[in-house]
C-alpha cells in the first residue's frame, strides 16, 4: 500500500473548489441551452435521404420521397440583407448559419405534398454540411406565397418539442 501526502494551502484548496463550481455551473447552464433550442441535435442527421426525410416529416409535412434538387451552395461569408433576413428566420427555428460562413453545404429540396390552401409547388429544403442539417425553410411558389420556418403553421403538426 502506498501512501502520498501532500501539502494544501487554503490558497490551492479554494482554487480547486472554485474550478469545481465553475464546472457545475458551466454544465448546467450547457444544458439549459440544449433543452432551450427549437431544434434537437440528435435529430440533425441528414447523411442519408431516409434521415432528411424523417427530419422533414417530424414537423408534419408528406414529402417527394427523392429529393427533386441537389446542389451545393456556399453559405455567404459577406453578410448582406437577403442573408441577414434568411439567417433570422433560420435563429427562430435554433439554427444559425453565421457559423458556416464561407463553407460549402449541400442544398437539398423535396416537394411538399400536403402544403395547406395552396395550388402551386411547395418546396422544403434543408442545407447539410458534413451529414448534419445546419438550416432549413418551406417555401410556397405562389404569386402571394411566402417563405417560413420548417414548422407547420396551420397547428395541425406536433410540434418537436412534444414529439
Amino acid at each position: 500500500m502506498f501512501v502520498i501526502t501532500t501539502k494544501l494551502s487554503k490558497t490551492k484548496v479554494a482554487a480547486v473548489v472554485t474550478l469545481v463550481i465553475a464546472a457545475v455551473v458551466l454544465a448546467g447552464i450547457l444544458s439549459a441551452a440544449k433543452a432551450g433550442n427549437a431544434v434537437e441535435l440528435d435529430s440533425l442527421n441528414g447523411e442519408s435521404n431516409e434521415s432528411r426525410v424523417a427530419f422533414l416529416t417530424q414537423y408534419g409535412w408528406q414529402l417527394s420521397a427523392e429529393p427533386i434538387q441537389t446542389q451545393s451552395v456556399k453559405i455567404p461569408a459577406e453578410d448582406s440583407e437577403a442573408f441577414s433576413r434568411y439567417n433570422a428566420l433560420q435563429k427562430s427555428q435554433g439554427f444559425d448559419l453565421t457559423q458556416y460562413a464561407g463553407q460549402q453545404a449541400t442544398r437539398y429540396v423535396y416537394e411538399v405534398l400536403n402544403y395547406p390552401g395552396s395550388d402551386s409547388p411547395v418546396y422544403a429544403t434543408v442545407f447539410v454540411i458534413q451529414g448534419q442539417i445546419i438550416g432549413g425553410d418551406v417555401t410556397d411558389t405562389a404569386p402571394e406565397g411566402k417563405m417560413q420556418g420548417l414548422q407547420r403553421s396551420d397547428g395541425s403538426a406536433e410540434s418537436k418539442a412534444q414529439s
